[in-house]
């Protein structure tokens, strides 16, 4: 019964597409956070002057709100992956069951 189950769920063309899609765009997210992250981090080891250049006549340097950006960054990767999760994802979903428990 479950191999068959799992036959079914393989063989559906929105499962492909689920996993497709899915895939393609988590590792775009992924490559984006590691570009901002490794970016963050290599400024930190090859430009520590940039980063201590203070913004104005205050005592902010460039390098808090560039770390700001990157947390920032993280928090909108995540929403927006949740946000087409629960749209996309979840409708492709919910047309896998529907057919396999048809």
């Amino acid at each position: 019964m479950h191999d068959d189950l799992v036959q079914k769920i393989k063989s559906d063309p929105n499962y492909h597409q689920l996993v497709k899609v899915r895939s393609r765009f988590g590792w775009a997210l992924t490559g984006l956070m590691m570009l901002v992250y490794y970016g963050y981090i290599l400024l930190i080891a090859f430009d520590k002057e940039f980063l201590a250049t203070k913004t104005g006549t205050g005592v902010m340097t460039w390098g808090m709100p560039i770390g700001l950006f990157v947390i920032v960054f993280t928090v909108l990767v995540t929403g927006i992956y949740v946000r087409r999760a629960n749209k996309q994802f979840d409708d492709l979903s919910n047309a896998i069951q529907a057919r396999v428990q048809a």
